[in-house]
């Protein structure tokens, strides 16, 4: 297996590659893709709903938070391998339906491998986090609690905003910790693109999956920070447009009615959810592509040269 290294160049490339994903058969590459969002949503609709049931406090609330991670790492590789599956086989020009993205839930279509690797990511994900926070982190659980804590009681209240003196100040070292934590998680967010791609579609054991997904990260640092950095500014900007947007919206509706603008913002919102994951799912395509797929492999298809967007 042999790991390339691209130039940075890439990274835009990636970018422009994601926009055009399932061009070929956008019913069955959107269709998984929306099946993916909707249920990357329902871990945080059972939190809310037993947040509203229950009253949790912060440590339950945070105990619900770590089974519902703890389901998505058994999960979500799955489902991630599926869409990588589709994608795939659009690419190639095969059919595809959106329900494939089902299609790993088996033990024939390699199921054990993709949650083991998900498993594996997981665990390191914790022990950095852990490790991150024991050196560089003094005083950043207790914050957290203290924040969580007050937002309950908040809510408690009727969502009264707290005076300044009761909301707690961060740690000092906050800073350099979410920095250090941003490096840290675009290397292992390659790693896992890279590694449960090779999984899913190079059909590799667990181990060497890891070892390629680590190689790849270290030998294509520049086009990752690339994509990284477009992605965080055209994020960024994407986000303040639909942030106006929802104000805009919601001060013509109230006048109407309360209930009408969440009627009208949660469609926006979804569509937006949507294009975030077809980005994401197609810059990790376009990026196993180049770094791992065999030379003599069509997974490449019809694509578009490098900057240019088809739409």
């Amino acid at each position: 297996m042999t790991i390339r290294n691209v130039g940075a160049g890439h990274g835009w490339k990636w970018l422009v590659q994601a926009v055009n994903v399932g061009r070929g058969n956008p019913r069955a590459v959107y269709g998984a893709i929306a099946i993916v969002a909707l249920l990357a949503l329902l871990p945080s609709v059972l939190q809310l709903v037993l947040q509203v049931a229950f009253g949790l406090d912060a440590q339950a609330q945070l105990a619900v938070i770590g089974a519902t991670s703890l389901l998505s790492i058994l999960v979500y590789p799955l489902l991630i391998g599926g869409v990588m599956r589709v994608i795939d086989a659009v690419e190639r020009g095969r059919p595809a339906r959106p329900a494939d993205v089902f299609s790993t839930f088996s033990a024939d279509a390699g199921a054990g491998r993709l949650v083991g690797f998900g498993v594996l990511m997981g665990a390191l994900y914790i022990v950095t986090f852990y490790a991150l926070v024991s050196l560089f982190g003094e005083g950043v659980p207790e914050w957290y609690l203290e924040v969580m804590t007050l937002s309950q009681e908040m809510s408690a209240q009727g969502g009264s905003p707290a005076s300044p003196p009761e909301m707690p100040m961060p740690p000092a070292g906050i800073g350099p910790l979410m920095a250090l934590g941003l490096l840290v998680g675009i290397y292992f967010a390659t790693v896992y693109a890279i590694g449960l791609a090779q999984v899913a579609l190079g059909g590799r054991p667990v181990t060497a999956a890891f070892r390629d997904g680590l190689t790849g990260a270290l030998k294509n640092v520049l086009p990752v920070m690339v994509v990284a950095a477009i992605a965080m500014a055209g994020g960024f900007a994407l986000m303040l447009v639909f942030g106006i947007v929802v104000v805009m919206i919601s001060v013509v509706a109230s006048l109407v009615h309360p209930a009408l603008a969440g009627l009208l913002v949660l469609p926006l919102y979804m569509a937006l959810l949507l294009v975030l994951y077809i980005v994401m799912f197609g810059v990790m395509y376009a990026m196993w592509r180049d770094i791992c797929a065999p030379v003599d492999s069509d997974t490449a298809g019809p694509a578009s040269p490098p900057g240019q967007i088809e739409l």
